[in-house]
């Protein structure tokens, strides 16, 4: 089935039970995203909003909620877009297997866009901002965002399809100094397309136009965040997951339209200025904070008539765009090998936000005549840290394939007992300084600025883990309840961070206590806020240890040294994971909203029935 419109999307997912309609009125003011949370955490429905206050349209989230749902809105294609990236990694394979790809140039052809010269239900209307669902997910959020856009832009000479980008780039809709109706806040980050085209106009007469799509069948917001090669637009992949052309069309301003998106704002970037935008509850668990970007004065505001706004709500990994991950991983693990010569399998972490930490297996083919040690698998970390997305990774940690034929870049307890057990400290540790890390994360020293930590291994394991203490384990004044969350890893509570040379101090009569003991079988050790939490669960360890630390100034060590600019231990590795006073607050939900939401839920409210 290729679906025409979100709501066709919306009356699939009814007919199969997988959505809700949630048909009392609803706040967007921070309740809309509340009920969203609690429905994706038990791994509930789709939510339809019919009634939001304040708008006119309903709105619709949680539609990938699931890993199961995600692929049964894909159901139809995502086979058949498999074999076409199968076919792209070995073009051979059409003739070893012409049975199972002959159709596959014939459904290629859907992902060409297809100019829509008739049919143009997104002109049914036109409306203004202020009129759209305002959500606002997080009560610190500088006002209302669209979360699920597909902004839409073209390099100056040519408004051709073909030449497209479209990315996934946040929209701030009110607030701050925007100017209501007439301007909206155009995030976007490092490594964008729409970087390339704004670099362009910046040099041109042309006005920068651009259109932002919102709704339309699935697959054409999935698109906006597929990761592909720079000059191969988004528009050909949602035809290809779609199973149907991509249709589009001219305004009389000459903007581009996507004749099956639910919503579409056109406008003009304002070049060489920029205004605040934020902050915004992100992904990372954190609020990005407010920074100057671009923004947009907007022209016209269309909708089709059964428009359907659609949205989710980011936050502390795992959420809905978890599945964003699933599916890209999904589709393109065929294409791990030719990207990245001798990676086997990598995992960027979703519960650790995804940068902050990669889990990598390598071939480690250099040297088979002598003792085994990181070589290959060094040129392949150094290749990841090199292209595209990768090269936002923060901490990588990488095995060498063959020392464990089981290892699996997602069974993490097993992944790190595997590294933990291997790595040498006074070898395996290999720093990048003042250089590029994920715009969202703050824990390194600038915005956008931090540094980077390959941990390598290879090898027979040179150490047993353990969870026990040695005998008359003590802790300086200041720090108690250690605690582990896997074998080899023990988390420390620590007093709060106030300052790094109070910090440096702290951590320095720590390590002194530490070399006091035999810490062999525990050679990571984590300094954070709440050791008990951290310890909790896998998830809130990856989350607190790596996205509260910056390497190269947080890594501490036990019996430390620096030979010929290389720094390694020759005891357990250190990580300071306590919250510094410059990153950014932890995202939270206030009480009233708890509250009313509770009330909601209960067996006499009107979401009663979702049994939550």
């Amino acid at each position: 089935m290729a679906y025409k419109s979100m709501m066709h999307c919306v009356r699939d997912l009814e007919k199969a039970k997988q959505l809700e309609r949630i048909s009392i009125e609803v706040d967007p003011d921070l309740e809309m995203a509340e009920i969203h949370r609690r429905v994706f955490e038990a791994g509930g429905p789709a939510l339809l909003f019919e009634n939001v206050k304040g708008s006119p349209f309903p709105a619709v989230s949680n539609i990938y909620g699931t890993f199961e749902r995600t692929r049964f809105l894909f159901r139809h294609t995502l086979e058949k877009v498999q074999r076409i990236i199968e076919l792209k990694v070995d073009p051979t394979t059409f003739l070893k297997k012409p049975g199972r790809y002959w159709r596959s140039p014939f459904f290629a052809l859907s992902g060409l866009p297809k100019k829509s010269w008739f049919s143009k239900p997104i002109k049914y209307g036109q409306t203004t901002i202020d009129q759209l669902p305002q959500i606002k997910s997080w009560p610190m959020d500088g006002g209302a965002f669209v979360t699920l856009p597909q902004v839409y832009s073209t390099p100056p000479d040519s408004n051709k399809a073909m030449k497209s980008n479209i990315g996934m780039y946040r929209i701030q809709l009110t607030g701050n100094e925007y100017e209501l109706n007439k301007e909206i806040g155009l995030h976007y980050q490092i490594h964008r397309g729409i970087g390339v085209h704004h670099t362009e106009y910046n040099k041109s007469d042309e006005p920068f136009k651009v259109s932002i799509f919102v709704g339309g069948p699935p697959s054409h917001a999935f698109a906006a965040i597929m990761p592909l090669p720079e000059g191969l637009t988004e528009l050909t992949f949602a035809g290809l997951l779609n199973g149907r052309r991509f249709r589009y069309f001219y305004d009389d301003q000459g903007y581009t339209l996507s004749a099956d998106a639910d919503f579409c704002i056109t406008g003009t970037v304002v070049k060489h200025k920029k205004k605040p935008e934020g902050p915004f509850g992100d992904h990372l668990g954190y609020y990005s904070l407010e920074h100057e970007f671009p923004y947009m004065k907007v022209d016209k505001v269309y909708h089709r008539k059964d428009a359907v706004w659609h949205f989710t709500v980011v936050g502390r990994p795992p959420a809905e765009d978890s599945s964003f991950g699933y599916l890209i991983h999904e589709l393109v693990r065929e294409l791990t090998p030719q990207e990245f010569p001798g990676l086997r399998q990598i995992n960027a972490v979703d519960a650790a936000g995804v940068h902050p930490l990669l889990l990598a297996i390598g071939s480690e083919r250099y040297m088979p005549f002598r003792e085994r040690k990181p070589e290959e698998i060094l040129t392949i970390a150094n290749r990841i840290l090199g292209s595209g997305q990768t090269s936002l990774a923060k901490y990588l940690f990488i095995a060498a394939h063959g020392d464990d034929p089981n290892l699996d870049t997602h069974d993490l307890p097993r992944f790190f007992e595997h590294v933990l057990s291997r790595v040498d400290l006074t070898r395996d540790l290999h720093f990048q300084t003042k250089t590029t890390i994920d715009t969202l994360d703050y824990s390194g020293t600038s915005w956008n600025g931090g540094s980077k930590l390959v941990v390598a291994c290879c090898g027979k394991p040179i150490r047993e883990l353990s969870t026990e203490l040695p005998k008359d384990f003590k802790l300086p004044i200041g720090f108690s309840d250690p605690d582990f969350p896997f074998k080899g890893i023990m988390t420390i509570s620590a007093p709060k961070y106030n300052d790094r040379q109070q910090a440096e101090k702290e951590v320095k009569e720590l390590i002194s206590y530490l070399e006091n003991f035999n810490l062999e079988q525990i050679p990571l050790i984590v300094v954070v806020d709440d050791s008990k939490f951290t310890a909790a669960t896998i998830n809130n360890f990856v989350w607190v240890t790596f996205t509260r630390s910056n390497p190269s100034h947080d890594i501490h060590g036990v019996r430390s040294f620096v030979e010929y600019k290389h720094w390694g231990c020759r005891g357990s590795l250190v990580i300071d994971a306590r919250i510094k006073p410059h990153h950014a607050p932890v995202l939270e939900v206030p009480k009233k909203v708890t509250d009313r939401v509770d009330q909601l839920f209960s067996s006499k409210g009107a979401l009663g029935h979702l049994k939550i």
